[in-house]
């Protein structure tokens, strides 16, 4: 209703302003008054114009006003616009009809045409998930709910991508690690895969420490070396590396067989691990495939075309395939006007390998649909509940896969240290002439996550004293320092378990253990989206899993409660929001009407903030309202006695206030990807 209201009133002033002023405004500000007691709305536009027109802000207002009050008719839900201040428009709200559209659920739509591309999670399959690579995949997938169609809005078609760098370094280094150091070769490798599944143990798990002990082999630090290794033998195990990662680049040997079955037994025990925070993805698109397929070669040729990309002759760059940045004008007139451009970046190297740069390029000319020739071959590869994920392959394409690529939109959930990458793809897109790609190309950005010391001790680590004074814990996966996803979540689900079996014994075991991982899951969901993208986070047990302030619990338990409510009443929701057609509504102009009409008014604004945390690319705005929606009910809740209320209509009125509450409460959780328990 909030939304539907804003439109509206947008539509009407535009209207006016081009009748009137012969001014076309495209858009402008809709603000919310400091108190209540001013109106719901204000609307600065008088401000905006005041330069255009040369007019006082306050007369180009009041003119405003008298137009929008002489035509009320085409404003369903405004009682009246006010001239307030300087020159603000303040809008009073019909309350009566207004709460009866909301219980209705009434709203406008959000969405459009096109196809909008969410790419996350993207973790190196070489070992488990970490606590800061959920943060990544929350974001990723609770973006990719506020896109998507649901029966709440229209949205816009969605697929959610998965990258897996499954020839990287990463991968490379478990591979030296399980022939260099454990002496495997395929044949035993697959056996190694046998034992762990029949024992019980995970591979990714196996991984974690084998990366930690291949990081400190290289350097020469670690258990593996029964004496110091001197520089000759340190320059062997790099070169050992490096010959390993370029097996994998090529392909077709046995080191890459091994790489290829390492790295997709952990991509299969990362998909279970996101499945249990309810993550789940369309198609996992694999540099393998990138490289067998030859998409670089595609985006090199349009590249040289286009002149983006140039041979260097002479510098430090000689030998190199370099691409001009943008905003060196000198270099754009090309390497002899203005000699080597040392500014320019190495998309080729002289040896001929391609930088992670050029395979990101080219893999995004794809995601545009943009690259000829070129498409992945698609596979099953898990199958979900309602959906299958499909895999890239560079055999025949299963017929019944769907379309990938080709997006109008896309927006790439990558940590903030990957920016200089990201601002090259997108130079690289502006540069070949796709403009319209450039534009629709968001870094999805974000910062890291670490450990409070308190988090840290609780998981086992000793700390020095000077680590406990620190204010976060930084996370190390080759130093094998940090939390595995699955670990955070058991622990953090049998702290919520705990907890539910001492208050509610009388529920089955199985119950009590689903609400227990909703809790938990909605604990860290909640603790990972609360922040903004740029702030770097420090998670904590307690603070995540407390029932006061600012949690996802937090928010459950309001949810239960307000249910407690309907089922100590002896009706339901959805009988108490249909009698607000038949009832008496007087009793919101009073003081106490006041805080009702502030939950119905709140309650009102979730397509509002769906809509802000899109245009933002800011979830953390969608965590915020549902905390404030949970203490604006909790408040209401304290303030009024619902169900020993002897008014019969002052009750109905309670009563369908609390369900309209909640209803936008489960909402809220559901965008944010976290259940509402049967009870906390």
């Amino acid at each position: 209703m909030y939304r539907t209201i804003q439109l509206s009133l947008q539509a009407r002033i535009q209207a006016i302003l081009l009748a009137k002023y012969d001014i076309a405004l495209a858009q402008f500000a809709v603000e919310q008054p400091p108190n209540i007691a001013l109106g719901e709305l204000a609307l600065p536009v008088a401000f905006e114009l005041a330069k255009r027109l040369r007019k006082a802000p306050r007369a180009i207002a009041t003119e405003l006003a008298a137009e929008l009050n002489s035509s009320l008719d085409q404003l369903p839900g405004v009682a009246s616009v006010e001239v307030a201040g300087a020159g603000y428009l303040n809008i009073r709200l019909d309350r009566a009809a207004a709460v009866r559209a909301i219980a209705a659920d009434r709203h406008a739509d959000i969405g459009g045409p096109g196809f909008r591309l969410v790419e996350h999670t993207s973790i190196n399959p070489n070992k488990a998930a970490h606590i800061g690579h959920l943060r990544n995949a929350i974001l990723g997938d609770t973006f990719q709910r506020l896109l998507r169609p649901d029966e709440y809005k229209r949205g816009y078609q969605v697929g959610v991508q998965n990258y897996i760098d499954n020839t990287g370094v990463q991968v490379a280094d478990v591979v030296v690690g399980l022939v260099h150091l454990e002496g495997r070769d395929l044949r035993t490798t697959r056996r190694l895969l046998d034992e762990l599944a029949l024992a019980g143990e995970r591979i990714d798990f196996y991984c974690w420490d084998l990366y930690a002990r291949v990081s400190q082999w290289y350097a020469g630090t670690g258990v593996d070396d029964a004496t110091a290794p001197d520089a000759a033998e340190l320059a062997r195990r790099k070169q050992i590396r490096l010959d390993t990662l370029h097996a994998l680049e090529h392909g077709g040997d046995e080191t890459a067989a091994i790489a290829d079955l390492i790295s997709t037994a952990v991509l299969r025990r990362h998909l279970e691990t996101m499945q249990r925070l309810s993550i789940e993805y369309d198609f996992l698109p694999r540099e393998s495939e990138i490289l067998s397929l030859h998409f670089w070669d595609a985006a090199r040729i349009l590249m040289l075309e286009r002149g983006v990309l140039y041979l260097e002759t002479e510098g430090k760059n000689k030998g190199c395939y370099v691409m001009r940045r943008a905003g060196n004008e000198a270099a754009a007139e090309g390497p002899e006007a203005s000699g080597p451009d040392e500014d320019a970046k190495v998309i080729v190297r002289s040896n001929g390998t391609v930088t992670y740069v050029g395979k990101d390029i080219a893999y995004h000319l794809w995601k545009f649909g943009l690259l000829p020739g070129k498409d992945f071959g698609y596979a099953r590869f898990h199958e979900y509940p309602t959906h299958t994920c499909w895999i890239s392959t560079a055999s025949a394409s299963d017929p019944d896969a769907p379309t990938f690529g080709r997006a109008d939109a896309i927006y790439n959930v990558i940590d903030s240290r990957q920016n200089d990458p990201q601002n090259n793809v997108i130079a690289a897109l502006r540069g070949m002439g796709f403009t319209e790609a450039a534009d629709q190309y968001t870094h999805f950005s974000y910062e890291m996550v670490g450990m409070t010391p308190r988090c840290a001790i609780d998981l086992g680590y000793a700390l020095s004293d000077e680590d406990k004074q620190r204010p976060f814990i930084e996370v190390s996966g080759r130093k094998g320092y940090g939390v595995k996803a699955d670990d955070l979540l058991d622990k953090l689900t049998a702290a919520a378990q705990a907890e539910v079996d001492t208050r509610h014994p009388e529920l089955s075991g199985e119950q009590r253990t689903t609400i227990a991982t909703q809790i938990a899951v909605g604990a860290l969901r909640f603790f990972m989206l609360r922040f903004t993208r740029n702030t770097v986070i420090a998670f904590d047990f307690k603070d995540a899993l407390s029932f006061e302030g600012e949690t996802g619990p937090y928010i459950q338990y309001a949810i239960v409660r307000a249910a407690n409510i309907f089922r100590k009443a002896g009706t339901t929701e959805e009988a108490s929001l249909a009698a607000m057609a038949d009832l008496d509504l007087s009793l919101l102009a009073g003081e106490d009407g006041t805080s009702l009409w502030e939950t119905w008014l709140l309650a009102s604004r979730l397509t509002a903030l769906i809509e802000q945390a899109i245009a933002t690319a800011e979830p953390a705005y969608l965590a915020r309202y549902g905390f404030q929606l949970a203490q604006q009910f909790n408040n209401f809740y304290h303030r009024h006695h619902i169900l020993t209320e002897p008014d019969p209509n002052r009750k109905a009125v309670f009563l369908a206030t609390a369900a309209v509450a909640r209803r936008e409460m489960v909402r809220v959780l559901g965008y944010l990807g976290i259940e509402a328990p049967a009870a906390m």
